[in-house]
């Protein structure tokens, strides 16, 4: 007999599918949705019918925005978001890479003028075989696991 785990439905908010494994709590981290007081489910290394493990994310009375959802493709190019409302999935679509990021990421090389001068922060997205950043001041580019999110 094979058993089922059951997650609770949510009634108002986000789910957010098809997050790469291990990425799930880097999702949490960014997005500081720990920082909420709303309810939220975490699978982490679900098992798939296709046998790669994925995460998922549920989160009560929070709607994912389009600049978040284009955010949320640094971590999970192949995410799906799905709104619900009154337990019902009333919108849902796959999240889409931005040509760039603007003020959302600290560029990891310390001498960059961005950390020192009132700018806005701003990445180019070179998306070929690796996904890169290339920082629109010092003109370096890095791999997606060198970036953290900007306080």
């Amino acid at each position: 007999m094979q058993r089922k785990l059951q997650v609770e439905a949510i009634q108002h908010g986000s789910v957010i599918d098809h997050i790469p494994a291990k990425q799930g709590v880097k999702i949490l981290s960014f997005f500081k949705l720990t920082q909420t007081s709303e309810k939220i489910t975490i699978g982490l290394n679900l098992p798939t019918k296709s046998g790669i493990a994925k995460d998922l994310i549920k989160v009560e009375n929070t709607f994912i925005s389009d600049d978040q959802a284009n955010q949320l493709a640094l971590f999970a190019p192949n995410a799906t978001i799905n709104q619900i409302k009154d337990f019902k999935v009333v919108n849902k679509f796959q999240v889409q890479l931005p040509g760039a990021f603007i003020g959302v990421l600290s560029c990891p090389n310390s001498n960059c003028i961005s950390h020192n001068e009132p700018v806005k922060t701003k990445f180019y997205v070179n998306n070929n075989l690796d996904l890169k950043l290339k920082c629109h001041y010092c003109e370096k580019s890095f791999n997606r696991t060198f970036f953290h999110e900007l306080d």
